[in-house]
């Protein structure tokens, strides 16, 4: 996973990492978790050519595909049942019959169709590499916590919602005109968790998934990158490099640039020290924008030199759980913060582990 704060270079580093992949001999598919699709552009693709794939994966070269979901394409596949209850909800309320359809694409439907092709795509053993070229961080987070809040849902709220409807929807169609969600609805919510089992075990495992979170040397966006971190953190994940993008190449020397790249060299070295032992890429800034496979292939030498982008280059688990003496014990990887930052509570079998005030921690 590519992730971080939007206007980084997220994109052209996802796609330099995806042809490093595939011209070493991977089976490499990238696919676009972010609604404003750039894959296309940023390889320089005929226009038209990604809306010919209707959302399905497109070979680009040899052992590379791309893949920007359409969530049109993804409803009729997976959501059409609760799609149309949800529009017919909207539609009874008043709502002119088109704007009701286009109300009732309801946030996470596009995540849950990404999070059903990297099921599938593992589980069939389609690519050998699987790239995600990420939104920007808040939608991440709701990405990532979705297989957690899915199953939290079909626990302990699916049977009984699905049980009262069943009981109670004779007796409210005799006096409301708002229908009450039919079988075909439940069973459509079943079905794609169904299809959904083992991903979260996939996005936690550090042998198989790890994060790379894409920052400049900037203030805000270092500050961002450190939150993002630990969110990540917190839901599981690990996270094996951090890559500085756009670092201004020592021969620049105008005078116009000289406090820029004082500014850069602090940053830089800040980076370091917050996120040690995690592996630093640096990447200096291109004299032109990076715009096609040429442009890209340039990117991912100057990226990982090298390296072979498919390694992991740290494997730790964020989380551990261990028992002693009879008692189990949970270890959680919280960096950027003091024991005084945090506050423990429980609620029937769950922990609760919140950040207190600190402006870099989350909650889980």
């Amino acid at each position: 996973m590519l992730a971080g704060k939007d206007g980084v270079g997220k994109t052209s580093i996802a796609a330099a990492t995806a042809i490093s992949c595939a011209r070493m001999g991977y089976r490499t598919l990238i696919m676009s978790l972010d609604a404003a699709h750039s894959l296309s552009d940023i390889f320089d693709l005929k226009k038209g050519l990604m809306d010919k794939s209707k959302g399905e994966p497109i070979e680009v070269e040899r052992n590379l595909w791309i893949q920007e979901i359409d969530v049109q394409e993804e409803i009729q596949r997976n959501w059409k049942d609760v799609y149309q209850y949800i529009a017919t909800l909207f539609n009874i309320s008043g709502i002119d019959e088109v704007l009701a359809e286009e109300l009732a694409i309801m946030p996470g439907m596009e995540e849950i169709s990404s999070l059903l092709y990297i099921n599938r795509f593992v589980n069939e053993k389609v690519f050998d590499v699987v790239i995600l070229d990420c939104a920007p961080t808040g939608e991440s987070l709701r990405f990532i916590s979705i297989p957690t809040t899915l199953e939290w849902y079909m626990k302990k709220v699916f049977k009984v919602e699905r049980l009262f409807t069943k009981y109670a929807r004779p007796v409210v169609e005799r006096f409301y005109s708002v229908p009450l969600p039919d079988e075909g609805y439940f069973e459509s919510l079943r079905y794609l968790f169904e299809r959904l089992q083992g991903v979260e075990n996939l996005l936690t495992n550090p042998r198989i998934t790890s994060v790379r979170l894409v920052t400049n040397p900037e203030k805000v966006v270092i500050k961002e990158t450190q939150r993002a971190f630990m969110y990540f953190c917190l839901y599981g994940l690990c996270v094996d490099a951090i890559i500085i993008n756009r670092i201004l190449p020592e021969e620049v020397s105008d005078a116009h640039f000289h406090r820029w790249k004082g500014t850069q060299g602090k940053y830089i070295d800040l980076v370091e020290e917050y996120f040690s032992p995690v592996p630093i890429f640096k990447v200096g800034l291109f004299r032109e924008e990076i715009v096609g496979r040429e442009d890209l292939a340039q990117l991912s030498k100057m990226l990982y030199d090298n390296v072979d982008p498919t390694a992991r280059f740290l494997t730790e688990h964020p989380h551990k759980f261990t028992k002693k003496n009879g008692q189990y014990f949970v270890t959680i990887r919280l960096p950027f913060v003091t024991k005084e930052d945090v506050e423990l509570s429980k609620s029937d079998n769950e922990l609760i582990v919140r950040g207190g005030g600190n402006p870099n921690f989350g909650v889980i």
